[in-house]
């Protein structure tokens, strides 16, 4: 069984699997872009992001295990030193994988991964609606409820009137979307052609 075995074999043994990828990292962060097929740029895009949060730790024992994974010092030293200054404020999503369409030969479907060198903008989040505690409005229903009783009366008469005039609002609402409803009538009115006699 085959179980939490992650990743692609990509026909190849595990040593030759390690040293194309270790290659292929080598060339991404030397270049900034390679061609390869599809699923060699996702299972390298694993890679090249692990390799970019070490360089951006920048830490003696990150550098030693870049230096561990890829192949050439003077790459390390550009990853630990343009690529983790690039990528500094972006919280991942280092790559991008462009797709090519099919190759020639094997109709292969092909892709560039690159480093991504757009500026990361930090999203704004929306401000939530504030909720109101339930503890102070109470307190202030307690302070406003003796001069709410002293103009009862008044106010009464007010939402009397103001409920009739809502209900008239209603009704004139309902009356219009039944109209609305219901296509206009036209009166069919023919052409009248002048008599000839």
């Amino acid at each position: 069984m085959r179980h939490n075995k992650t990743g692609r074999q990509l026909g190849r043994n595990a040593s030759h699997r390690k040293a194309m990828f270790r290659n292929m990292a080598t060339s991404l962060f030397e270049h900034g872009k390679i061609k390869t097929t599809d699923a060699k740029a996702k299972e390298l895009r694993k890679i090249a992001e692990k390799l970019i949060t070490l360089a951006k730790r920048g830490d003696l024992h990150a550098r030693r295990r870049a230096l561990s994974y890829i192949r050439s010092r003077d790459v390390v030293e550009k990853l630990f030193g343009e690529i983790s200054g690039q990528f500094g404020d972006r919280p991942g999503g280092y790559t991008r994988i462009i797709k090519l369409g099919s190759r020639r030969g094997d109709n292969a479907p092909m892709s560039i991964i690159e480093l991504v060198s757009e500026p990361c903008e930090p999203k704004v989040k929306k401000a939530a609606p504030v909720k109101e505690q339930a503890s102070a409005p109470v307190a202030e229903a307690a302070t406003e409820a003796p001069v709410e009783e002293v103009a009862a009366p008044a106010e009464e008469a007010e939402e009397v009137s103001v409920e009739a005039s809502g209900e008239e609002a209603v009704e004139e609402a309902a009356s219009e979307e039944a109209s609305a409803e219901e296509p206009p009538v036209v009166e069919d009115v023919a052409e009248e052609e002048p008599e000839e006699k």
